[in-house]
C-alpha cells in the first residue's frame, strides 16, 4: 500500500451480547475532513450467553469452556491483522450472571484480555456516538433491543434529551421472563416522553431490526414503515421453527428471537404513535470503534492495547 492509501490504525471491537458475541476489525482512514471506518473483518457467533443466565442466573461450565476458547480465537484473530487496539465489552447476560466475575478473571488471566461489563447507560452511550451521525432535525425515539436489555433514547436536534435501560430483551421476552409491573413501566416511560418531546420518527438498532429491515428489501438509509414490520413479522411466525431456518435462511439463533423481539419495536412504535423508523444498520460494536478511535486522538494510549 501507498502512505496515501495507508490506514491510520486498525481497530478492533468485540461485543459480548446475551444472544451473539460479535467482533469487528476495521480499518480508520482519513480523507479531507472525514475520519472513516472500512471493515475488514466481521465475525458473529451465536453464544446464547442468555439463555444460560435468564434462565439459572449463572453461564454454565460448558458454556464458559466454549466462551473462553472463542474470545481465544478472536484473539488471535485480532494478532495476525495486527490490531492496533482493541476493546471488549459485555452487557445484560454478563451484568446479570452470578458468575461473571470469576470468568472474567480467568479470561485475563488465560488470555490477557480485559472484559468490561457496561451498564446499560454506557451502552447507551456507546450506542448514542454513531447514532447522532444518522439523525437530522426530526425528532427521535431510538429503540435497541439486545437478547437481555432494551434501551430507548430519545433525540431532539441531534441531541439526547432523555434515556432509559430495561432488564428486557429478546431472549428474555422469549423466555416469558418479565412482569407485568416491566412492561407497563417501558409503556409508560415511552409514552410520557415521546408525548413531552413531540417524537415523529423511530430509530431502531439490533440485530433483529436489521434482519426485518433486509427482509423487507428496504435499501439503505430509506425508512420502514410499521405497517411493512407488521407484514414481515407476521410472515415470520406463521412458519414453524424449521421452515424459518430452510425457507428465510435464518440463522438458528435468530428465528426464535427475531418475533418477540419485534414485539417490542413495534410495542415502542404504538406507545409513541409512530409510523416510520430508520434503521442504519449499526450498533454497540460502530460505538465502540468510535470511542477507541475518540481515545487515540486524544493521545491516550490506555489498557486495551494488545501485547503480543
Amino acid at each position: 500500500m501507498t502512505e496515501a492509501t495507508e490506514p491510520l490504525l486498525k481497530l478492533a471491537a468485540i461485543d459480548i451480547g446475551s444472544n451473539a458475541v460479535r467482533c469487528q476489525i476495521s480499518n480508520v482512514f482519513k480523507y479531507e475532513q472525514h475520519t472513516l471506518f472500512k471493515r475488514v473483518e466481521y465475525i458473529r457467533y451465536p453464544m446464547r450467553l442468555g439463555e444460560d443466565v435468564f434462565a439459572s442466573g449463572i453461564i454454565s461450565k460448558k458454556k464458559s469452556e466454549k466462551f473462553i476458547k472463542l474470545l481465544h480465537a478472536l484473539k488471535l484473530l485480532l494478532e495476525v491483522h495486527e490490531v492496533q487496539d482493541y476493546m471488549v465489552c459485555a452487557t445484560s447476560a454478563m451484568r446479570s450472571a452470578t458468575n461473571a466475575p470469576e470468568i472474567i478473571q480467568e479470561v485475563h488471566k488465560k488470555l490477557g484480555m480485559d472484559i468490561q461489563v457496561i451498564d446499560g447507560t454506557t451502552e447507551a452511550d456507546l450506542i448514542n456516538m454513531v447514532i447522532r451521525q444518522q439523525l437530522d432535525d426530526k425528532n427521535y425515539l431510538h429503540i435497541d433491543v439486545g437478547g437481555g436489555s432494551t434501551e430507548f433514547n430519545i433525540y431532539v436536534n441531534r441531541m439526547k434529551v432523555a434515556s432509559r435501560s430495561f432488564e428486557q430483551g429478546s431472549i428474555r421476552h422469549m423466555q416469558g421472563d418479565e412482569s407485568q409491573e416491566m412492561w407497563t413501566a417501558m409503556q409508560e416511560w415511552v409514552t410520557e416522553k415521546a408525548k413531552l418531546h413531540h417524537v415523529s420518527r423511530a430509530i431502531g438498532t439490533g440485530g433483529n431490526i436489521n434482519k426485518i429491515y433486509d427482509m423487507a428489501r428496504k435499501t439503505g438509509g430509506k425508512p420502514i414503515f410499521k405497517k411493512q414490520i407488521e407484514e414481515v413479522v407476521d410472515h415470520i411466525a406463521s412458519l414453524s421453527m424449521e421452515e424459518r431456518v430452510k425457507v428465510l435462511l435464518l440463522n438458528a439463533d435468530r428465528a426464535d428471537v427475531i418475533v418477540p423481539a419485534a414485539e417490542i419495536y413495534l410495542s415502542a412504535m404504538k406507545w409513541a404513535h409512530i409510523e416510520s423508523m430508520l434503521v442504519p444498520q449499526v450498533g454497540l460494536k460502530d460505538g465502540m470503534l468510535q470511542a477507541l478511535l475518540e481515545r487515540h486522538q486524544e493521545g491516550i494510549h490506555h489498557h486495551f492495547k494488545i501485547d503480543f
